[in-house]
């Protein structure tokens, strides 16, 4: 009997092992979690000892949900609109969002900006730096126009002076930035480890409930697009924005990926250029080329980013290839997608001009086109770059292709067509029961490829099916 509680009592203290990220425990260690996939983060911890937790002291009485004050959270505006679209109003005092973004997309310029519109007489703004000095944040807020006295600027890498800085100044909104660059000199290991950054977002969202300030922290992403550090940050904040765009082009992207207090279908359209950023309520110019008449291998679509229909044009090209293997060449555009539709226009389509030749295909000023939605348009583009032939002037096409060469119905048609119809676009061709049509629109249903071809002009199509049908003897 006692070799038995022996035995026990060893297998009861022995040393277990935890994942920090996802919680999964083993009982020897690893050096990758198989549950979450996440390198190192799985640490030796002592067997659980049995507690119970006696009833304590209450901060406040529970309430019917009906009699809780809803006004005490209450979002107040930014100063820039289309952040206030994304963020579902403005930020909610208390509120903790994470804005991430790959290096030089413009998230400090736009943090500065949003610091000094907001900052007023009541509700102070303190922005915190701990990547560049502060003369060199005073700089680009010169640039950019973002002076305010009621902000307040401090170059800070140390936890603990940030506090200090809080009890200071007392303001109504934090800009972190970046939440990689601060270290508690409490927590060993170097800024931007999880720990230091498990244990900064936790002080942080602390300060931020217990003052009813707001905070906007910036967040580093590693090369796969992904949020550095844990993903248990992701968790404890209220809001997650992630900022795309392409360095190259002007447009920027505010997407909401968390939000307590709205919608995640929202997305934010900002300008960055010399002066700094500015919000595009109306977006749509920045995808189209104005042209006095339409040009071969050219379509416009109506692209969905969340709630708010895009007008987008997509262009193809199509020259002789000079090699065994033609090129295919993509940008703004999905390679694979644009594949199918070349295997559906020669199949189903029977354009045969296509296999041959180098196949160039692209959008205009930036933007991703990643729905299916987009297809009808790249197909038409496609084949009006193949046969040199302008697709009508003033339509759009709106559609997804199947590999059966059908043309299937996409959500917001009807939104869709609003915002082509508002721009002046006249004619679309859409898939069957489209909705309500705007006035002064003619809509054209489209049953498959076969039916979406017809409007190419037909003595093309006729010289086409000549110079592809055999010689008779």
């Amino acid at each position: 009997m006692a070799a038995r509680s022996s035995s026990r009592s060893s297998a009861k203290d022995r040393p277990s092992y935890r994942c920090t990220e996802c919680g999964w425990t083993t009982a020897k260690w690893l050096g990758r979690c198989p549950e979450c996939q996440a390198w190192g983060t799985v640490e030796e911890f002592g067997a659980p000892a049995v507690r119970t937790t006696a009833p304590g002291r209450v901060t406040s009485a529970a309430l019917p949900i009906g009699q809780v004050d809803g006004r005490q959270a209450a979002a107040r505006s930014t100063g820039v609109d289309e952040l206030d679209r994304v963020l579902g109003g403005g930020l909610v005092p208390g509120a903790v969002a994470l804005l991430a973004g790959e290096p030089g997309v413009g998230k400090s310029t736009l943090l500065l900006d949003v610091a000094a519109k907001a900052a007023t007489e009541d509700h102070r703004t303190l922005y915190v730096t701990g990547e560049e000095s502060a003369s060199q944040v005073r700089l680009r807020a010169d640039r950019i126009g973002a002076l305010s006295e009621h902000l307040y600027l401090a170059a800070e890498t140390d936890l603990s002076a940030v506090l200090g800085h809080l009890d200071s100044v007392k303001p109504s909104l934090l800009i972190m930035d970046s939440v990689q660059t601060v270290a508690s000199p409490e927590i060993d290991g170097a800024p931007g480890g999880m720990a230091q950054v498990r244990e900064v977002a936790g002080a942080l969202i602390r300060a931020s409930k217990e003052r009813g300030m707001s905070t906007l922290l910036v967040g580093h992403v590693t090369k796969d697009g992904a949020i550095a550090g844990p993903r248990l940050l992701e968790h404890l904040v209220d809001v997650v924005l992630h900022f795309e765009g392409d360095r190259h082009a002007r447009l920027r992207l505010v997407r909401g990926v968390k939000n307590r207090y709205g919608a995640t279908d929202e997305v934010g359209c900002f300008e960055l250029h010399d002066e700094g950023i500015t919000g595009l309520a109306d977006p749509s110019g920045l995808f189209l080329t104005r042209r006095a008449e339409p040009v071969p291998g050219t379509c416009l679509t109506v692209t969905l980013e969340g709630r708010r229909p895009l007008v987008a044009e997509v262009q193809a090209l199509t020259v002789d290839s000079q090699i065994p293997s033609p090129r295919r060449t993509t940008s703004g555009l999905e390679t694979s997608r644009v594949s199918m539709m070349l295997a559906v226009l020669e199949q189903r389509g029977r354009i045969n001009a296509l296999g041959k030749r180098d196949i160039y295909s692209a959008t205009v000023g930036g933007v991703k086109l990643s729905e299916p939605a987009a297809d009808l348009a790249v197909a038409l583009a496609l084949a009006s770059a193949a046969s040199d032939t302008p697709l009508p002037k003033n339509l759009v096409a709106i559609g997804e292709v199947g590999l059966a060469g059908e043309v299937r119905r996409v959500t917001g048609v009807q939104r869709r067509l609003s915002e082509a119809a508002r721009l002046g676009f006249t004619h679309a061709l859409v898939p069957s029961d489209p909705g309500r049509v705007p006035d002064g629109m003619r809509v054209l249903e489209v049953a498959d490829i076969g039916d979406a071809l017809r409007v190419l002009p037909r003595r093309e199509r006729a010289d086409r099916a000549r110079e592809d049908a055999p010689e008779q003897g």
